[in-house]
């Protein structure tokens, strides 16, 4: 399982990082690699995604999501991919987006990406485009502010996170302090 870990600042209020977070059928517009995405329901989308020549398509499920603070998904079709975002607000002005991944490459390709940190970078050049792309409108394309509770600790509906790394869905692993997702290390 690889882990990547990835933060940026925005000049924008955390309700608008948010928001614009929510509207999953524009990251194509600044996500590298994501050709497509179609959301099936509030909570399903279905990805398409072509990244160092390897193509995949996969539906991930929202398993938890609180306005202005955390959105948390996973695969839902035998894909081993699941991530949590967090917003911070910083002051009026300006938030912080953090972006957490746990995926298990398959091919070899993607094996040697990760290898090389390939995905770490992938993921910094994303957020720096979101960056760009949300502070140029300074203003959310749209947003959904439904609240959904993470399943009960325990059950298998969690994100699919592996031994050694953080279950996102466990309240307990929430840093109060934030909101967010305790920081954790992958096992090396």
């Amino acid at each position: 399982m690889t882990t990547v870990q990835e933060s940026i600042d925005v000049a924008v209020p955390v309700n608008t990082a948010y928001n614009q977070w929510t509207q999953f059928e524009t990251f194509p517009q600044f996500m590298g690699g994501v050709e497509s995405i179609t959301q099936t329901s509030e909570t399903r989308n279905h990805w398409v995604t072509k990244i160092g020549g390897v193509e995949r398509e996969f539906d991930t499920e929202i398993t938890e999501q609180h306005p202005d603070e955390r959105i948390a998904w996973k695969s839902v079709d035998g894909k081993s991919h699941a991530g949590v975002v967090t917003f911070h607000r910083i002051d009026d002005t300006t938030s912080r987006v953090a972006v957490q991944l746990d995926w298990h490459p398959e091919t070899f390709t993607e094996k040697v990406g990760s290898a090389v940190n390939a995905d770490n970078r992938q993921v910094k050049s994303d957020l720096q485009r979101f960056k760009e792309f949300i502070e140029s409108n300074n203003a959310e394309t749209g947003a959904w502010r439904g609240d959904i509770d993470a399943p009960p600790s325990g059950t298998t509906a969690g994100t699919g996170a592996a031994a050694g790394s953080a279950d996102l869905s466990d309240p307990s692993l929430d840093d109060p302090e934030s909101g967010g997702p305790r920081a954790t290390v992958a096992p090396s």
